[in-house]
């Protein structure tokens, strides 16, 4: 038996179950087809406003989400706060419940502060979709992650996946990690010492500093950016040591699995992270991911707004 989506908010993937995760990469699966039509719209949510609040700088998570609710019919409204109120003093909440007195019905938003999506929906009766907030998560980017992974190689139970990078800083690795342990795959993440969280083996995760082993037995591997802007006490490795110790190369993918399937969030650093080679090359799904994307905050969207109309007409009952 199929089941209901029943929350008004999309926040973390922490707090979702296995089926509900499912429910999403479903969704996304029917709104995929509509990307390949000549006119690339239905009226799902025809009438509906999607407002998209940026905290942080974005061009892949702000546009797909733009381009996902336009395909929906919804009616998008851009905000950077740069030029908005929050530069005279106003507070999130008080933004928030300006875009709720606007009529809006979701607000998709990205925060620098972790927590700061979940404290949004608590003060709004309007649907609050978490795009990235500080280290804590990015739910809709794991999500096309798994998706991905599911669409390349049919399932995601018992696959070994490996995350590689700043762990430490990385709210991507976070949400995939919730979201592929609960869905039965195994997890290692690599990175140097330093930028491996404190006790992240309680999320269920395999550690490791060895990016060969990493490498050698995962079906994918996950590359995340170095967050080299957040390297305050200058304790991060250097740019070129980190890409001889962790990048990865053609010559470290010869020791992996041959049908590995290489991914990152972007933005890549190239000659960093990994070599154009990689980048660029036949085990890469990275522009897939992106395309993906689009489908699964198309089904984000649609279900957070379906939940919102079912609880407004049970209020209203």
């Amino acid at each position: 038996m199929k089941m209901n989506w029943t929350k008004k908010d999309l926040l973390s993937l922490e707090e979702l179950s296995k089926e509900e995760i499912e429910l999403i990469l479903q969704t996304a699966e029917s709104f995929k087809e509509v990307s390949t039509r000549d006119i690339k719209k239905v009226p799902a949510l025809r009438g509906k406003t999607v407002v998209n609040l940026f905290y942080e700088p974005s061009t892949r998570t702000r546009v797909s989400f733009e381009v996902a609710a336009k395909r929906l019919s919804a009616d998008v409204i851009n905000i950077a706060t740069e030029t908005s109120s929050v530069k005279k003093g106003e507070t999130l909440i008080d933004t928030g419940k300006n875009i709720q007195a606007l009529k809006a019905d979701i607000i998709v938003m990205r925060h620098n502060y972790s927590g700061a999506a979940a404290m949004l929906a608590r003060s709004l009766e309007i649907s609050v979709v978490n795009a990235g907030d500080g280290w804590h998560e990015h739910p809709t980017q794991a999500l096309l992650d798994i998706f991905t992974l599911k669409e390349k190689l049919g399932r995601i139970a018992g696959l070994k996946v490996s995350i590689v990078g700043d762990i430490a800083h990385s709210r991507v690795a976070r949400s995939n990690i919730w979201g592929l342990t609960k869905l039965g795959a195994k997890v290692t993440v690599c990175a140097p010492a330093m930028l491996i969280p404190p006790a992240i083996e309680e999320m269920g995760v395999y550690v490791t500093s060895d990016i060969d082993q990493a490498l050698r037995s995962a079906d994918a591997i996950n590359v995340l950016r170095m967050q080299f802007e957040r390297d305050e006490q200058n304790a991060f490795p250097k740019q070129l040591e980190y890409f001889k110790n962790f990048g990865i190369t053609a010559e470290r993918l010869q020791k992996a699995k041959k049908d590995i399937i290489v991914m990152h969030p972007g933005p890549i650093n190239r000659g960093i992270e990994m070599s154009s080679e990689v980048a660029d090359g036949l085990n890469s799904v990275i522009l897939e991911q992106v395309t993906n994307g689009i489908a699964v905050r198309m089904a984000v969207l649609f279900l957070v707004a379906q939940a919102a109309e079912s609880k407004n007409a049970e209020n209203i009952n």
